[in-house]
């Protein structure tokens, strides 16, 4: 592990909960998918995966929580009420090498 110099850099996680029937959640695959590639192209999102079992994602964002609160809201599966979302802000003090080279 290597420490980390940056302990004013903000990460949130997301975490996403299927509140609808998986058939719901497929409808609006294809827009959040659109939506994750943004955030990816913007350097915001670090990881994204769908939970196991499936019932919720994860994504790790760069952000304080407010700015990521925003963000989350405009996600096809949070506004269409397919699915819920907590943010959870952490800073992080350690990481792996190569992981710590992606941190803002």
């Amino acid at each position: 592990m290597g420490r980390i110099d940056r302990p004013d850099a903000p990460l949130c996680v997301i975490l996403l909960r299927y509140v609808a029937p998986l058939e719901e959640l497929d409808r609006h695959m294809e827009a959040h998918i659109v939506w994750l590639t943004k955030g990816y192209a913007e350097g915001i999102f670090i990881a994204s995966g769908r939970q196991v079992p499936r019932t919720g994602g994860v994504i790790l964002t760069r952000g304080h929580r407010r700015e990521v609160e925003a963000l989350v809201a405009t996600d096809p599966f949070v506004a269409s009420g397919a699915a819920t979302a907590e943010v959870i802000e952490f800073t992080a003090s350690m990481a792996a090498a190569g992981f710590a080279a992606l941190l803002p």
